[in-house]
């Protein structure tokens, strides 16, 4: 039995979980191809044109993997904890999907909803598990295995790593350090992103990321908006910004995004006003299926430095 990952959206927040469960199962998981320009050009043309990047991204993922598995798994994820859901794209995926490519006979559509009570993850799991006639010892070790994966690869970021990319020990005596933040599926997907966080690690820049602070640190954080915002990613993201503003042990903040993601808008420019009042250097770079290569190096470079001149300069005038 052959299972199917698309690599986009949720694959680069859960996939170590969904890999281990599935493979502990005694399944076979196959990963969608990594992103090209035919994938995205598949995705294009299935999505209305009105839908965020990633969201077309990710019907080009189901094209690529839907005629070489048994079963594409599609999750409606709802929420991972109380606070706060998943966006609107999220919460319909299935459904899109559904009107989107009507070839598409083989969905396993998995809804996670952790509000319901703290066991719902593992009773999520035992359903699934179920559904391939597995017994409970097995999904319930695949669980454990899956959970115990999950948090090594969140180990790795906490060292200083970023898994996705390959990027590890990176050298935290670089003159210029960055934060960058935005949605996982935005950082970490190098054509969507278009290499963003190598570019910077090979002008010598050591990059964060939201996945790199501590669920404590950010936690810390709530509290300095009135109220928590509805999305889950949302608040990920703007809690690692007042992170970084607060501490001041980063040289500047580059909040990347999709063109037309509407949660995003309100995050940017909440962040951009707060940049002002720490004093933060403060960048935008928002990405679409047009984006080029040419425009973005051109940012990069000029942002880089900008903050190697500011800092030789203060520098300077502290000798």
């Amino acid at each position: 039995m052959k299972i199917g990952i698309p690599r986009a959206l949720a694959y680069y927040a859960y996939y170590p979980f969904l890999n281990t469960f599935f493979e502990k199962l005694g399944l076979e998981v196959i990963v969608s191809d990594e992103t090209t320009k035919e994938i995205m050009d598949m995705g294009i043309q299935d999505t209305i044109t009105d839908a965020c990047v990633p969201i077309k991204l990710f019907h080009g993922h189901v094209r690529n993997l839907m005629e070489r598995v048994d079963y594409v798994l599609v999750p409606r994820l709802v929420s991972i904890n109380h606070e706060s859901t998943f966006c609107p794209k999220f919460l319909g995926l299935p459904d899109m999907l559904s009107c989107s490519i009507s070839q598409l006979q083989n969905m396993l559509e998995v809804r996670i909803d952790l509000k319901k009570s703290r066991l719902e993850l593992f009773m999520v799991c035992m359903r699934l598990a179920k559904k391939f006639k597995k017994g409970f010892f097995s999904a319930y070790n695949a669980y454990l295995k899956a959970l115990l994966s999950f948090k090594n690869y969140t180990h790795q970021f906490l060292q200083g790593g970023i898994p996705p990319l390959g990027i590890v020990g990176q050298k935290k005596n670089n003159p210029i350090h960055l934060a960058v933040v935005g949605y996982p599926y935005m950082l970490y997907d190098p054509y969507l992103s278009l290499d963003l966080i190598k570019k910077l690690a090979n002008m010598g820049v050591y990059v964060v990321t939201p996945e790199m602070l501590s669920e404590r640190d950010k936690k810390k954080q709530a509290g300095k908006l009135k109220k928590t915002l509805f999305w889950t990613f949302s608040n990920e993201v703007i809690r690692s910004a007042y992170y970084f503003f607060e501490n001041r042990n980063v040289d500047g903040i580059i909040h990347v995004t999709a063109f037309g993601c509407g949660p995003d808008f309100i995050v940017d420019k909440l962040m951009e006003i707060d940049a002002k009042k720490y004093k933060m250097p403060y960048l935008t770079i928002t990405l679409d299926e047009h984006t080029g290569q040419g425009g973005l190096n051109t940012r990069l470079e000029a942002f880089v430095d900008m903050l190697k001149i500011k800092k030789s300069r203060k520098e300077a005038a502290l000798a």
